[in-house]
Parts: C-alpha cells; structure tokens; sequence
C-alpha cells in the first residue's frame, strides 16, 4: 500500500518522529475524497495519504504501551501495521474519522506484540484472559492485593469471572527474573510492567483528537483574524485573546468613541469570527 520508508522508525526514531509529527492532518472532507477514492477506484496513492496523516498518532498511541519493557520503535511498527488495516477496511460512509475508526486496528496490532514478546511463560492466552491483562490493572484502584469486593466489582464490570480476575492479578504480581527484572536499583532501570498502575483516566486516542481538534481550531482563528480589519482585531485581540484583558471603557479612551460604539464593533467582528471558523 505505501512505501516501506516512511512506516519504518529504524535506528534514528527521533528523525522518524519528528518527520511523522510535521504531516499535514487532513481535512475531514479530504480525508473523506480520499477514502472514496480508495474504497471505490483503489486507488492506492489516497490509501498512502491516509496512512501518512495518521502516522504521528501511532507514535502517540504507542507511547502509552512503554511500560512493558518492549522497543518503542517495534511498538510504532506494530501500531503502523494496524493503521494500514484500519485504512483498508475504513468506510467514508461510517460517518465517523479516520482516527477514531482506526485505534481498534492498532491497539490489536500492539496488542497482540506485547502478548507475544512480554514474558517467556505467557500471561495470556484465552479471549478472556487477553481483556484483563490490558485492563485489569487500569481498573485497580490501588497498589497491593485487591479485596473480595474489588474483585468482584472488576469482574462485574469486564464481564468475567472472579475467579478469572483472582488468577489473571495473581500472574501480573509475578515476573520472570530473567526476562522482567527485578526492582529498581537506579534511575536507569527498566522498570517491569507488575510494578505499577497505568493511568486510568488516559485515553490516547481521546486526547490525540482533542489536541488535534485544538490545534486546528487555534488556525482558523489566527486565518480569521486577518480578515477583519485593523481597529476589530485589535478590539478582539484586547478584550478576549491576552492575559491582561481591557474594557470597554479602556478601548473607547483609545479610540476616541464611546463604550457601546465598541461594544457594536466587538459584536460584529465575533459574528464574523464565527462565520469564517466554522469548520
């Protein structure tokens, strides 16, 4: 689908993500012609544009799987081989983004190279005990052995088993001494997965849109401030858009006008805001 190039981190990861982090995030109406164009005509040039905008979510899903002890690099590769699935079977018509569809691919992807490299004695192997191993120590509320209660409301909560929640803690608690290491002895050391919680509350893809969704609004609005003119962007720019804010009364004594003259041109210069930002 696309060249191997720019889907393989390699040795200098820090070129790779710096690189992957300056391509250009696509509108959603170009991402939907391409996709289109893809799905209906396969034309492969699209796929590659597709799979070239979302690259940089790779990097930022994979970096969330760190923790256990496996090459960054070989994770964004995994993540990387998800994505193009996700590209490949991506319906415009969903009505959703691309990146929204595609996060189920490359979790899967990363998810089944962890299960595969993570520890010699595998810690998982049934449907069920896959879905506690990514989920049960984010469902933890605390370090240390859970009560009967906790155990029970985890199990309730993922559809499982107690008894399923009891053995699948009882295997993360453990470690192969040659393979996870042991505790902490420097700064340096690779700490193994059974030794900490992952953030609870921490949904990469969640955050990568709205961080996404955060840049591309601050854009418009920069584009939108050169349309009006000199003394409304200043009116804006003074009441809303620096941290020492001025009144009414401070901008009508530096225009020479009244309070409420200003006060109608801020009214105006935000509905034009408006119209133009619409995404």
């Amino acid at each position: 689908m696309i060249a191997h190039g720019p889907l393989s981190p390699g040795r200098d990861l820090d070129h790779y993500i710096r690189t992957v982090s300056a391509l250009e995030t696509l509108a959603p109406e170009v991402e939907q012609d391409l996709a289109r164009r893809y799905r209906d005509h396969g034309d492969l040039a699209a796929a590659r544009q597709l799979v070239l905008s979302q690259l940089r979510f790779v990097v930022h899903l994979a970096r969330s799987y760190s923790g256990y002890g496996l090459g960054h690099a070989d994770l964004i590769q995994e993540g990387n081989v998800g994505l193009m699935k996700a590209v490949k079977r991506f319906d415009p018509d969903y009505g959703v983004r691309l990146v929204s569809f595609a996060v189920h691919w490359i979790k899967a992807e990363i998810h089944d190279f962890i299960l595969r490299n993570w520890r010699i004695v595998k810690v998982a192997t049934t449907k069920t005990q896959r879905k506690l191993f990514f989920n049960l120590r984010s469902a933890k509320k605390r370090l240390g052995w859970m009560s009967v209660d906790e155990v029970r409301a985890i199990a309730a909560d993922l559809g499982v088993e107690a008894e399923e929640v009891t053995r699948m803690e009882a295997r993360l608690a453990s470690f192969d001494p040659c393979f996870d290491g042991g505790p902490l002895d420097d700064e340096d050391s690779l700490q193994a997965p059974a030794q900490y919680l992952v953030d609870a509350h921490s949904d990469p893809a969640e955050r990568f849109a709205a961080e996404d969704s955060s840049a591309s609004a601050e854009g418009r609005l920069r584009e939108s401030l050169q349309l009006l003119d000199e003394r409304s962007r200043d009116i804006i720019t003074s009441r809303w858009l620096t941290d020492d804010r001025l009144t009414l009364k401070d901008l009508a004594a530096r225009y020479r006008v009244s309070p409420e003259r200003i006060r109608q041109i801020e009214a105006n210069a935000m509905k034009k805001l408006k119209g133009t930002m619409a995404p």
